[in-house]
């Protein structure tokens, strides 16, 4: 009997949590998007993947705010030494946003020109990415969560020590709100539709230079519309 009741108990809990589920999608016109402590040297310490797509995943993080207008917020830790500097590509990219050189604060939220940053742009819907996943990205997560905020984290531009710790901070973000979603999820929703500007034009060659498994499937399509001939495959 008691088994029977705690199923039912369960059962409820379960349709109520999903009856009450909001599905939030990112809005390009309430987005802002912070780079956060991604730092050359820092980056030798994202371990948790392959350094070539990691670096191409840092650089298409900050480049997505450029293809839809978003603004942007740079901020380092302590990047007059080990740390390092953040890359020149992101630094000449973004040349008039706002920097924050963070000479202490761990938790970038608890910097105050970097919150006053934040919220001068209004936006309530906060992307970021960050060096390493558990401190960096997962410390400025939570704080933003607490203050209101609906914080999308970009995990293929995130990276720590070790697969293991990269879970576990991703669960510590989840269950405290935060969405956790890879680079191309993150460019699809802010795109919502192909027809859309930025859509096609501007997705393709942004894919194709930093998605490459996306962008080779365009470059086949394409060459099969120019000079393509059948395969002969007979599909019934």
């Amino acid at each position: 009997m008691f088994f029977r009741f705690t199923s039912f108990v369960l059962t409820a809990a379960l349709a109520l949590s999903a009856s009450a589920f909001k599905y939030e999608r990112l809005d390009k016109n309430n987005a802002v998007l912070l780079v956060v402590d991604l730092q050359e040297g820092l980056f030798q310490m994202g371990r948790d993947a392959n350094p070539i797509s990691f670096k191409a995943n840092i650089l298409a993080h900050a480049e997505l705010a450029k293809v839809f207008n978003l603004p942007t917020i740079l901020t380092t830790s302590a990047d007059n030494g080990q740390n390092g500097p953040l890359p020149s590509e992101i630094i000449n990219m973004h040349p008039n946003a706002t920097f924050i050189r963070r000479q202490g604060e761990v938790n970038a939220w608890d910097n105050p020109d970097f919150k006053a940053a934040v919220e001068a742009t209004g936006k309530k819907q906060v992307i970021l990415a960050g060096i390493t996943t558990d401190v960096c990205a997962a410390f400025l997560a939570l704080s933003l969560v607490e203050e209101g905020y609906s914080v999308f984290v970009n995990s293929d531009a995130s990276g720590t020590f070790d697969p293991r710790t990269s879970e576990d901070a991703r669960d510590r973000m989840r269950a405290a709100g935060a969405q956790v979603l890879s680079l191309f999820a993150v460019a699809c929703e802010l795109m919502r539709d192909w027809r859309a500007t930025p859509g096609t034009p501007e997705l393709l060659p942004f894919f194709d230079k930093y998605l490459p498994e996306y962008g080779m499937l365009a470059r086949a399509h394409d060459a099969a519309v120019k000079n393509g001939t059948l395969s002969g495959i007979n599909i019934a």
